[in-house]
């Protein structure tokens, strides 16, 4: 068996992508290309600046700012009955 008839049983009729993936070149570069651009879509909106991470901080954030607001409402309503008291006081 010499290298020609070793050679001679290779189909080269098909491209590479036809023949594992059954698409021409031109197709394949466009599917590529859509999948690619998909990930770099997604991928953006998982670690860009609009992103699941900065949405779950800003909520964080929220829900911070509202236990805040709840702790700085009592301590003003306390200074308030105290400042009340002490008017009453210097008022006798």
């Amino acid at each position: 068996m010499d290298s020609e008839e070793l050679y001679s049983g290779i189909d080269n009729s098909q491209s590479v992508t036809q023949k594992y993936f059954g698409l021409t070149v031109g197709k394949f570069l466009i599917y590529l290309f859509i999948v690619v651009g998909f990930g770099v879509y997604l991928g953006s909106l998982l670690y860009g600046n609009s992103s699941l991470e900065v949405m779950f901080g800003l909520q964080e954030y929220e829900s911070y700012l509202k236990s805040e607001i709840h702790t700085l409402k009592n301590e003003n309503a306390s200074l308030q009955r105290e400042y009340f008291e002490l008017k009453e006081i210097s008022a006798q």
